[in-house]
């Protein structure tokens, strides 16, 4: 669909490496249907059909203990293919289940249904599902909360009850010919026309206030709120007024508590957060705004949603509202992301990987296409796009189809390279003055290959070309540990003495800082073709992606899973 050719060459992979194996989970099987369909909704005074699951915005909630695994059948009744990705779940050696379209599957087909095995393994707190084609994410979308397995409990004290909270974005728009128009004329996508909550603009948006999402509560009660950054392309501060925020997990794996009066989250990422009612019984404005570090068009409203204590007492004439920095305040994202650190503890505890067999340095950069006859809406006439490396944009070119089975490091067809580098093409100033000369990018399909096994680093740079900013990076199958970051650019001999090696988050998700670096580490332990990409939507249209494919190991355990019998049929074209 849209700028991705309608055939994924992974197929041919996955087929090779497959061994027999039936799933180990010993935790207990749930079963979901999930119906694709177009539903009317009204927003912002006007009314249109948007993709939904079952009807609704955001989709049903995936509930299930560590250890679970669920069986989600998809129907899809909508109008065009798309695929589901289970967002932070690691899916062990079960990449066919993964979702990203035409890197391990192709689309499911309009009229079809296709049934997802999505297995939990060490994952515990909130994640998230949501579409992975094109932009239909914006509305397909929903939140998998993931309870404590039998018999263990919470590293704090149990809370009285649970809340969701999905920040979303909406635009007036179709989705899908906003982003089409945009990459046939290379320009900037148009930026959505308000942030919501669970589906709610809230009360500073027209024809909004008497459908502000509302969350009630108990005086004296304590809740895990669980927030998840669901947004197409903008990072975000969230407050709730007069309530302290104390963060206890990001991407589902515990941190040391964090008493704050704000976070800053990224698209893609998760926070669950203790939040007790122990303010005078009222209305209290729930707020989330964008986060903006770049000189890039964004959507700079502001979306509620309103804590009502239960109880009798007269609405406050005035609600309440949180103080929320403002939209380019780097100092207080940093403050906020710099406190974050692993739980790290005897019940949860974490393994860096101290020995490093592969070494990864990305540079991160927006670019250009050049356009005949500077016939493109980009700047100087071309066509935007990104790259990592600077000098490889992996789409539109990323994935190819097989319709017939062979090893990714035997013959291809030239469909894709195994020549992704592992440092930058050439050196030059990433964060300075970076000239003209890294401003186009040579196209091709070129993945990383991994040995089963492995410790991996990877140091994501960013760039000063042409539109530097936070890049939220997101890697399929693995939680990794953010051991270090900092700003300007990466120091291969000072820089690692800088690291956390004792206590870093492991997260799905991080913010790549603006002009800076971020190094992360992972053990190379689940095989199978897994994609990495920026969460800002926009970016991997543009090219901002690429696949690490980890090969079998020599047992069973370690081997890729076999296909399940049925997988969505590919496009002969």
């Amino acid at each position: 669909m849209g700028f991705y050719n309608k055939m994924s060459w992974v197929l041919a992979f996955l087929g090779f490496m497959f061994l027999g194996g039936l799933s180990n989970a010993n935790g207990a099987i749930h079963h979901y249907d999930f119906v694709l369909k177009e539903t009317n909704f009204t927003r912002l005074c006007s009314t249109k059909s948007i993709l939904t699951v079952n009807g609704s915005l955001p989709g049903p909630t995936i509930t299930v203990q560590k250890g679970d695994t669920a069986f989600v059948n998809v129907h899809n009744q909508g109008l065009y293919g798309l695929t589901i990705h289970w967002h932070g779940v690691k899916q062990p050696r079960n990449p066919w289940s993964d979702g990203p379209e035409n890197v391990t599957q192709c689309p499911i087909p309009a009229g079809t249904n296709f049934t997802y095995e999505v297995i939990f393994s060490s994952e515990e707190g909130t994640l998230w599902w949501h579409a992975h084609s094109d932009w239909t994410r914006a509305t397909v979308y929903g939140a998998i909360v993931i309870l404590p397995a039998l018999n263990t409990t919470y590293p704090f004290a149990t809370p009285d009850a649970q809340e969701t909270l999905i920040l979303g974005s909406w635009f007036k728009g179709d989705v899908m010919e906003l982003i089409e128009y945009a990459l046939a004329s290379g320009g900037d996508p148009n930026i959505s026309d308000a942030f919501v909550i669970n589906g709610q603009p809230g009360d500073l948006y027209d024809c909004s206030n008497e459908t502000t999402y509302r969350w009630l509560v108990d005086y004296g009660k304590t809740y895990l709120l669980r927030v998840i950054n669901a947004v197409m392309n903008e990072e975000q501060f969230f407050a709730i007024a007069n309530h302290t925020l104390t963060v206890v997990a990001q991407d589902a794996a515990y941190i040391k508590p964090i008493t704050t009066s704000y976070i800053m989250i990224t698209p893609g990422q998760t926070m669950d957060i203790l939040v007790t009612a122990n303010q005078p019984p009222s209305h209290y404005y729930i707020a989330s705004k964008a986060y903006v570090d770049g000189t890039v068009a964004f959507n700079n409203s502001t979306t509620t949603a309103i804590v009502q204590y239960n109880g009798n007492y007269s609405a406050p004439s005035t609600t309440p509202f949180p103080t929320l920095p403002d939209y380019d305040n780097e100092t207080a994202a940093d403050n906020f992301t710099s406190q974050i650190r692993a739980l790290a503890s005897k019940e949860h505890p974490i393994s860096v990987p101290l020995e490093i067999h592969s070494k990864i340095i990305i540079s991160i950069a927006i670019n250009e296409r050049i356009c005949p006859n500077s016939s493109c809406s980009g700047p100087d006439g071309n066509a935007l796009s990104a790259s990592l490396k600077t000098s490889v944009s992996s789409s539109p070119l990323l994935t190819y189809c097989k319709h017939t089975m062979g090893p990714i490091w035997g013959n291809n067809n030239g469909v894709y390279r195994t020549s992704f580098p592992n440092k930058p093409p050439y050196t030059f100033n990433f964060t300075g003055d970076v000239g003209n000369n890294t401003i186009y990018p040579s196209f091709g399909t070129r993945v990383r290959m991994i040995k089963y096994g492995e410790g991996v680093e990877i140091v994501f740079q960013g760039t000063n070309i042409i539109a530097p900013e936070n890049h939220p990076m997101h890697l399929h199958g693995y939680s990794f540990y953010v051991v270090g970051t900092g700003s300007g650019n990466f120091n291969s001999t000072t820089s690692p003495k800088t690291y956390n090696l004792v206590d870093p988050p492991e997260v799905n998700t991080i913010g790549v800082p603006k002009n800076g670096w971020a190094a992360i580490r992972f053990v190379a332990d689940n095989p199978g073709v897994w994609f990495m990409h920026c969460h800002l939507e926009r970016h991997s249209s543009w090219g901002m992606d690429t696949v690490l494919i980890v090969r079998n190991g020599n047992t069973t355990e370690s081997k890729i899973r076999s296909p399940p019998a049925y997988m969505p049929p590919c496009s002969k074209s």
